[in-house]
């Protein structure tokens, strides 16, 4: 397998997660000799002619002290409340840590939309990529502030593997408080192994996180792995090691123990590796074999081949699609809103107008706005990774 060092080789644009069991320790207060450790690689990063990024959780943790909650599960409006407390601390931390480096820092705070909407989704990347030409350390988190349980990340595995792929970076280091991938849970199963490369996420791989209810990390390895397939499609190399103690990049260089997830030498170009990266579709449109089949060549999604339509979707509106077993096979911005599409369901282009009274296109989703399931046998073309459109 390659080593972390050959990963490295050509990785001049990095994004690093770190997450709140790792910046903030058990009385909520700021691990700093860690932090500071951290900021001491980095800086070795950055005089190596690296960009970085930061993706840092932590806010709600630092804020949540004032609030004077205690260990008692908190409402959403105190958690947002804890999140404004915390965010202004955090990012004074990280400045401060970096600064006695001579590294300067920005803080970015990105809501779902802010990446799910494409308009938005450009002028965060256009902001990101002025600070990072001025060899400024963008340190970004979602605005929990203003994040509601239902349209959020979640977790900031995702939304690192999204700020990858929205700045076209080389690597993705999601620090965490395990090693990387292992076979099965190694706290439950002496003789789980650990997996230094993975070249595809089959469905073999996905089974080794147990699941959604039987993660095996603190930010759960079935997030790690959705954050390794929206970063690897995009050609971003990722890795999961563990971060726990001192200078954990640097030990990263060393050779220490981790799982890196081989980017695609094929990456989706920059309007569907968005596509490919958004983490809620609207609804679902089911298609039959023969419109299965010939998704998977590269062809448009046509009335004729549609079955149904689930779900309160909209025109424009990311999708799923699903064939005649209800395995997800594509996703895709449909060109009609949920009840037009199940009115013209199984018809013939040529019956669009007849149906609705207008027919806004022939294609219900059209080819360069659809991308396959890495499971389902994707050929994107080579177009290189870069956001002009």
């Amino acid at each position: 397998m390659k080593n972390t060092s050959s990963y490295f080789a050509h990785a001049r644009r990095i994004v690093i997660k770190v997450g709140s069991a790792l910046l903030v320790n058990a009385e909520g207060g700021v691990r700093h000799d860690w932090l500071q450790a951290l900021a001491a690689d980095m800086a070795h990063l950055h005089a190596q002619n690296c960009r970085l990024l930061v993706v840092s959780s932590g806010a709600i943790a630092l804020g949540r002290q004032m609030l004077g909650t205690g260990k008692k599960r908190l409402t959403l409006a105190d958690k947002q409340a804890a999140a404004a407390i915390g965010q202004i601390r955090l990012s004074a931390e990280w400045q401060q840590a970096l600064a006695k480096h001579s590294l300067n820092t920005a803080q970015i705070l990105l809501s779902h939309d802010d990446t799910e909407t494409r308009r938005r989704h450009l002028n965060a990347r256009a902001t990101m990529m002025s600070l990072l030409d001025r060899q400024i350390i963008p340190v970004v988190n979602e605005n929990d502030t203003v994040a509601t349980a239902e349209i959020r990340y979640g977790d900031n595995d995702r939304l690192g593997a999204r700020v990858a792929q929205m700045v076209s970076a080389d690597a993705l280091i999601l620090l965490s408080d395990i090693d990387g991938l292992y076979t099965s849970d190694p706290k439950a199963d002496a003789a789980a192994k650990l997996i230094p490369e993975v070249k595809a996420i089959t469905p073999e791989i996905i089974a080794m996180a147990g699941g959604a209810g039987g993660a095996y990390s603190s930010g759960g390895m079935i997030t790690k792995l959705e954050a390794a397939r929206i970063a690897t499609r995009a050609g971003c190399n990722m890795v999961i090691c563990n971060g726990t103690e001192k200078h954990p990049i640097k030990s990263l260089l060393e050779g220490v123990a981790c799982t890196w997830f081989k980017a695609n030498k094929k990456p989706l170009h920059a309007r569907k590796t968005w596509i490919d990266g958004g983490l809620t579709p609207k609804g679902t449109i089911y298609v039959d074999a023969g419109a299965s089949k010939a998704l998977k060549r590269g062809k448009s999604l046509l009335a004729a081949g549609i079955t149904k339509a689930e779900g309160q979707f909209e025109k424009g509106d990311l999708v799923a699609i699903a064939d005649p077993e209800k395995k997800i096979i594509a996703r895709g911005l449909t060109r009609y809103n949920a009840k037009a599409t199940n009115s013209i369901a199984g018809q013939n282009s040529r019956e669009i107008e007849s149906i609705l009274g207008y027919c806004d296109s022939d294609e219900v989703i059209h080819a360069d706005d659809l991308v396959l399931d890495s499971a389902a046998g994707d050929v994107e073309e080579s177009t290189p990774n870069t956001e002009s459109n």
